[in-house]
């Protein structure tokens, strides 16, 4: 069994969710009606996973998530609403320690779960397996205005990357590494819903040297840029006019996750020779991603696969690795540095 605690100010919203896991059967559910009830379930319960709205009195969601991460370390899912007071308040929760988070439709209570039940049950599952990271002391901050690197046509190379459950807390440990002359563009497919990703771009942007962007519109691809795949649609390049360009494109019914990381991998395949191609895998469950990222590889590209000691959920690189698609694989930590030397090598 495992044991959820289901947090949330609103009677039907707590119903509504227990309904959807009862139905799992292997469910032990406790609800708690404020961030004050979840801390002391936290400790009398110990879920193995928590689920917990942002905005509620007494103690509303972050003050309770930091609370629990410092008392006893559980993976939290939060339930976040899609404005973009929901998506900044969600990233301050995945920094604070929260594994993922769910985005709930618009509408009414019922209509929105049944939309996003299949969703929320899965990540569920997964959040309970998944690693809690160490919360930072600090956050990482750089002038932006100083320090940011003038953007120029992308010549030779480009940097993928590939990423899921997790990924905006190891983006933010990884992204700001990357020094302000770093000679290549990099291209993020981040599993992530429309409404947050240029939110996501926007504090991202304000602690990176590197400048970075939602690709929402198609642009002329950089370097000294970071572009963010558009969460609702999919991300590809593509020739135009003699000019290799990022656009959106509506999410292609034949790939599960969006913005897909397969058809990234495909499109800069037909746009760039595979030996100028780095490709990252960072952690995410499922497996998108890992058929491209192996035939980058076996094409003469070079790929990384994030170790299990440093994901959230070893799920993506673990696809990546049982292909025989990594060229290496390291913990988050070292990825920037092994990018960079392999960028300096002509």
């Amino acid at each position: 069994m495992i044991k959820l605690l289901i947090v949330d100010d609103s009677a039907l919203m707590r119903r509504q969710l227990s309904s959807v896991f009862e139905a799992q059967g292997d469910f032990e559910i406790c609800l708690a009606r404020n961030g004050k009830e979840a801390v002391e379930e936290n400790l009398r319960f110990e879920p193995d996973v928590v689920t917990l709205d942002i905005n509620m009195p007494e103690m509303d969601g972050l003050t309770a998530l930091s609370t629990m991460m410092a008392q006893r370390k559980v993976p939290i899912v939060m339930v976040s609403s899609l404005t973009e007071q929901g998506a900044l308040a969600t990233f301050e929760a995945l920094a604070l320690g929260a594994v993922d988070y769910i985005a709930k439709p618009g509408g009414t209570i019922s209509l929105s779960l049944d939309l996003i039940s299949k969703d929320l049950v899965s990540k569920i599952r997964s959040a309970a397996k998944s690693r809690v990271k160490i919360v930072r002391s600090a956050p990482i901050s750089i002038p932006s205005a100083q320090v940011k690197a003038k953007p120029h046509l992308a010549s030779g190379g480009v940097v993928i990357i590939g990423v899921s459950t997790g990924g905006p807390r190891t983006l933010e440990d990884i992204l700001p590494l990357f020094p302000a002359d770093f000679p290549h563009p990099i291209l993020v497919a981040q599993h992530m819903p429309s409404s947050f990703t240029k939110q996501f771009a926007g504090r991202l942007n304000t602690i990176c040297a590197l400048q970075v962007v939602e690709a929402g519109t198609p642009m002329v691809l950089e370097a000294g840029v970071i572009y963010i795949g558009k969460g609702g649609a999919d991300m590809v390049v593509s020739q135009r006019s003699g000019k290799v360009m990022v656009m959106p494109k509506p999410e292609h019914k034949d790939f599960a996750w969006h913005p897909s990381v397969e058809l990234l991998g495909r499109s800069v395949l037909e746009c760039f020779d595979a030996s100028k191609v780095i490709a990252v895998m960072l952690t995410g469950m499922g497996y998108d991603g890992a058929d491209a990222f192996t035939e980058i590889k076996k094409l003469g590209g070079r790929t990384i696969a994030e170790s299990e000691e440093s994901c959230v959920v070893f799920g993506m690189p673990a696809e990546l690795i049982k292909r025989n698609g990594a060229t290496m694989v390291m913990p988050a930590s070292r990825i920037t540095r092994q990018v960079m030397a392999w960028s300096l090598q002509k």
